[in-house]
């Protein structure tokens, strides 16, 4: 299993922003809603092995799919992390049905737990936390969860609410013995994370953190994900960086978010790039393992490309 990138520099890194970069980048995850076999292949060929790959859960598609796509995922070389959507499960036996054949027939050891979107819950499950305290997840053998982290906040909930909701998940992992790692909402501005990350310190929480970052994409689509998952407060800085297309890939991609949170993490404890994939798993997963590879170059003030190779 890879573990999270600690962001603690070397004496080399710290004289030399790429090599920082690169670092930061060298252990990422990615996001990917039900990956094809050319996604897949796609990724065979441009990542290392053992990459955890999350699977998005869609409310509106049946179970059995996401197990499918984690089972497509492991077979390719990689870690599936499905999302478990608590409010979109409809029975505790179709939770112990998926659990039992991604754990069974993908390998499946961690599982993003999320409360969702679906309103009214479609059954039992009122949110992540009650997921958690079923017990289900350990008889499965899954041995790690994630959890969801808003830095840009929540449309319906506030700050504070979102708080002791992640006391309240890290304690209900804790009293059966979960691993436990953070997963944020994508964001276009590292203000905020980093507003974020210190608030979380200052709680006392330590758990390691996978910064959500959308990958390479048109304006367009970024502007669309953004309105639909309420992302709103840094959807500002997205705007002000309207122009800056990064010419391999086509589209926005997050150089400028990404430099400024390796040059200013400082402390911030155990934290890892996580790539929303909505301008496509393979145009995401080149343009990250590039960086990761160090094939970039600075630009004067903020942000970077990606060097041709």
């Amino acid at each position: 299993m890879r573990a999270p990138a600690v962001v603690t520099a070397s004496p080399g890194d710290r004289h030399d922003p790429r090599a920082a970069i690169a670092s930061f980048t060298g252990r990422f995850s990615l996001e990917a809603t039900r990956p094809k076999p050319a996604d897949v292949e796609a990724l065979k060929a441009a990542v290392p092995a053992g990459t955890a790959v999350y699977l998005s859960a869609i409310p509106t598609r049946p179970l059995a799919e996401l197990a499918d796509a984690a089972k497509l995922v492991r077979s390719a070389g990689f870690e599936p992390v499905p999302h478990l959507a608590a409010r979109a499960i409809p029975s505790v036996e179709a939770l112990d049905g998926l659990l039992a054949a991604t754990t069974r027939e993908a390998g499946v050891r961690r599982v993003l737990v999320i409360g969702g979107d679906t309103d009214p819950a479609q059954g039992p499950f009122h949110g992540a936390v009650e997921v958690i305290e079923s017990g289900l997840l350990s008889r499965h053998g899954v041995v790690e969860i994630g959890i969801a982290g808003h830095p840009d906040g929540h449309p319906r909930i506030g700050d504070h609410q979102l708080d002791r909701i992640i006391l309240a998940k890290i304690e209900a992992a804790q009293a059966i013995g979960l691993k436990l790692h953070i997963v944020t909402q994508f964001c276009f501005d590292a203000a905020p994370i980093l507003a974020w990350l210190a608030r979380m310190r200052d709680l006392g929480v330590d758990a390691p953190v996978r910064v959500g970052l959308a990958g390479p994409a048109s304006l367009t689509a970024l502007m669309g994900y953004a309105r639909r998952c309420g992302v709103r407060a840094s959807t500002g800085a997205l705007a002000r960086n309207a122009g800056l297309v990064k010419n391999l890939f086509g589209g926005t991609a997050p150089d400028a978010i990404l430099r400024a949170l390796v040059e200013k993490l400082g402390e911030a404890g155990d934290v890892a790039p996580h790539f929303f994939s909505f301008g496509g798993v393979p145009a995401t997963a080149r343009w990250a393992a590039a960086v990761a590879a160090g094939h970039i170059a600075l630009d004067r003030t903020e942000g970077f490309s990606v060097e041709a190779r």
